[in-house]
């Protein structure tokens, strides 16, 4: 992305849309680094990916109002990027986000949070249609580990520390974990882990399926792995891949009978696209599709 045209943008809370760049090899849909005081958006040498990390280590990425008016800035530009076809987000060793920042919500009254709907706008990456991996190293807890399950596919190393620990403090998760949770491993286990709150590593979050895959070492490790996979998603047909997270998406609130259906529909809409003309052409001649991404 040619940076140098967005580098008079601020930071805007209504994530207002940017010109159209030039499409380059790598992408960094941020509006300038600078703006940024919470996250970075890094240059992912894959392309078509693009990489955001939390970046608060004196507070373990602690979860923030203001981070995630940067963090849902940055998400509206790389949806916006039509050079954009994946997103990794992922945070440092230690943490991936320790949890929300108890500082900034301790005070709050029942008015304050109910009438300003708090935290709302922290789910803002689950209404995108971009798909977001997340890579897990060291704590997710609370917000942190609700953010991760917003995501749609979860790499972590094995000795990733996830939990929902709402209970100790009084409260219980706000941000989908209770929801997330238990469609991803099941009441009773979810029950478990929210009623105790107890954590659990990357290791047992695999085994149990919330996970997509656990490895070994740290943050680089589980990035590239997260890289990697982004950079294959990347490579196929937006349309295709947008139709394809939406009917998985779908099926988290649908019956079968109806789920199917919606899939029928979908895949019969896909016949109105290009790429699907050209990904069957290319198939029946042998030959690699060139994607028109319409």
């Amino acid at each position: 992305m040619n940076t140098s045209r967005l580098a008079s943008r601020p930071l805007s809370r209504s994530y207002r849309a940017f010109a159209q760049p030039i499409l380059p090899r790598f992408v960094r849909c941020q509006s300038t680094q600078s703006s940024y005081e919470n996250i970075l958006v890094e240059d992912s040498q894959k392309p078509g990916v693009a990489l955001i990390r939390l970046n608060r280590p004196k507070a373990l990425n602690a979860l923030s109002s203001a981070l995630f008016v940067e963090l849902n800035d940055a998400l509206k530009n790389c949806e916006e990027d039509p050079e954009v076809g994946a997103i990794v987000l992922t945070g440092s060793d230690k943490a991936f986000a320790a949890g929300a920042d108890i500082k900034e919500m301790a005070s709050l009254s029942f008015a304050d949070a109910y009438t300003n709907n708090f935290i709302a706008s922290w789910s803002y990456m689950s209404s995108i249609r971009t798909p977001v991996i997340a890579a897990v190293s060291g704590h997710a807890l609370g917000g942190g580990c609700e953010l991760a399950m917003m995501c749609d596919i979860l790499y972590a190393t094995k000795t990733a520390n996830f939990g929902q620990p709402e209970i100790k403090l009084g409260t219980i998760p706000g941000a989908g974990g209770s929801q997330r949770l238990t469609k991803a491993i099941g009441k009773s286990k979810a029950m478990e882990l929210i009623l105790t709150g107890n954590n659990y590593s990357g290791e047992q979050a695999e085994r149990d399926g919330l996970v997509a895959k656990a490895v070994e070492g740290g943050n680089k490790e589980v990035v590239d792995l997260a890289l990697t996979t982004a950079a294959k998603i990347a490579s196929y047909s937006r349309v295709a891949v947008t139709a394809a997270k939406e009917v998985v998406n779908k099926s988290q609130d649908l019956g079968i009978r109806e789920g199917v259906e919606y899939e029928r529909r979908i895949f019969h809409s896909l016949f109105g696209s290009q790429d699907q003309k050209i990904g069957m052409k290319a198939f029946t001649e042998k030959q690699k599709p060139k994607w028109s991404h319409s």
